[in-house]
């Protein structure tokens, strides 16, 4: 195998993402402006070092477990390379367990990291970014659009090879995520799914998703009926009462809210700045709960990286 240049360097940045969007389940995804930046500098095997702040900080391992670390062993190992020891710093902005795509963004952090790392010695693609990305987590629907930015369409072929396609978003939707305090994992999340759903549901999302496509990209007026879904919602909203009580009464008021991913944030599409603003106010009145807004924007760029072979870890990020 081969050897990781000892004292190369990357940066970087990688965006929250939301998935499914209400009916685009497993295949939609939108990146948003919401970043987690880290720093890593190859170092001899065997050897780690942590400088995280930031969400989650305190709560996250600091020695191989580390989910980026993880991500580039696994990177590593496929692209045939030795995993070098690491120096890792890190600034997360991204909100752990509120669906977000907090594990994504950090999987895909891992990936791109690896991948600066060898860029004196190997070229890594993005379809090979996606592979390695989506082997790791199990499904593309977050790793597409945080590595691409915009919305994206993800598929997995009769290989279990993943693919995506990445569209520009239209000017005129405006994005608001609520961020309650609690938590949602996502393999609880998933296990409240159905095996099997009605044939009806089935037909009803699949002409939902054709239309959240044509909203986001061309018809912002439509996102309210765009947003509706049979597949998933309804079956963990039990896990999430809170969420749901906040999405019904959003969507009471005409306002195109969704669980935004596993939840249990909640994600508004909106195709004008005052109806998020409205809903942020809708939310800001509940007494369940606290809710933080974020009036964020769609990420247009992707996860980006920086490499710079032979040299040492130096400013702080930021």
């Amino acid at each position: 195998m081969s050897r990781v240049t000892e004292g190369a360097r990357a940066h970087v940045r990688v965006p929250a993402t939301s998935a499914n969007l209400g009916p685009g389940f497993d295949t939609l995804g939108l990146a948003l402006a919401i970043y987690d930046e880290l720093e890593v500098e190859a170092l001899a095997p065997g050897r780690y070092e942590f400088e995280l702040s930031g969400v989650g900080a305190d709560a996250v391992p600091r020695d191989e477990r580390h989910l980026v670390i993880r991500a580039m062993q696994h990177a590593f190992e496929k692209l045939g390379f030795e995993m070098p020891g690491i120096r890792l710093r890190a600034v997360n902005s991204i909100p752990h367990g509120r669906g977000l795509g907090s594990s994504g963004a950090a999987i895909v952090s891992g990936v791109l990291a690896a991948a600066g790392l060898i860029s004196d010695q190997r070229t890594v693609t993005a379809e090979e970014m996606l592979w390695l990305a989506t082997d790791l987590e199990g499904h593309p629907d977050n790793v597409a659009p945080c590595l691409f930015g915009g919305l994206t369409i993800a598929w997995m072929d009769a290989n279990e090879h993943a693919h995506s396609k990445q569209l520009a978003v239209h000017r005129g939707v405006s994005v608001l995520v609520l961020v309650p305090d609690e938590t949602m994992s996502t393999k609880v999340a998933r296990s409240l799914q159905p095996e099997h759903v009605p044939h009806a549901d089935a037909i009803f999302n699949l002409s939902r998703s054709a239309l959240m496509v044509a909203a986001m990209i061309q018809s912002p007026e439509l996102l309210f009926d765009a947003t509706e879904d049979r597949l998933h919602q309804t079956y963990r909203a039990a896990a999430m009462p809170k969420t749901k009580a906040l999405i019904d009464a959003l969507r009471e008021e005409g306002l195109a809210a969704v669980v935004s991913g596993a939840g249990p944030s909640v994600l508004v599409l909106c195709d004008d700045p005052g109806a998020r603003l409205r809903a942020a106010e809708i939310a800001a009145a509940r007494t369940d709960t606290s809710w933080r807004a974020l009036m964020t924007a769609v990420d247009v760029q992707g996860a980006t990286v920086d490499a710079a072979a032979g040299q040492a870890a130096s400013a702080p990020l930021g």
